[in-house]
């Protein structure tokens, strides 16, 4: 199942993409399997220890036990240093962020896309709300 942040795409330029995967419990990885996720506000925050996602909302998983379940919690990516190292230089010289723009299964895992993106502007966003009706108007 693969889901897709729609938002990414209409409140960024999205540039390079990376592969990553993400440190999940089982009912959380049985959930986003299932595409029970939620991307639309969520963001990468590169710290000390690595790269985290933040703000992203994982659905409970309905037969598990979700007694003390956060949905919205941090979770780990699982990026080596040096893919770490050239997404935090790329980040301060362009000026850019980190987004989520996809999650997906690949060989019975969960992996999360990202994307260097820079953020557009509300003239930018009008433009492009424009340039869709009158494609769907001809």
């Amino acid at each position: 199942m693969k889901t897709v942040n729609k938002k990414a795409r209409f409140n960024y330029e999205l540039g390079e993409r990376v592969e990553a995967g993400m440190v999940l419990s089982g009912a959380e990885a049985k959930a986003a399997r299932l595409g029970q996720v939620d991307l639309g506000n969520a963001h990468v925050k590169i710290l000390a220890d690595g790269a985290w996602v933040m703000g992203m909302h994982i659905f409970p998983y309905k037969f598990a036990d979700n007694e003390k379940y956060d949905p919205q919690k941090s979770r780990k990516l699982l990026l080596n240093k040096k893919e770490l190292s050239a997404l935090q230089m790329k980040m301060r010289s362009k000026r850019l962020l980190l987004v989520p723009t996809a999650m997906y299964t690949k060989g019975g895992r969960v992996k999360l896309e990202l994307a260097l993106a820079r953020g557009k502007r509300k003239y930018e966003k009008r433009e492009a709300i424009k340039e869709r009706d009158l494609e769907r108007e001809m």
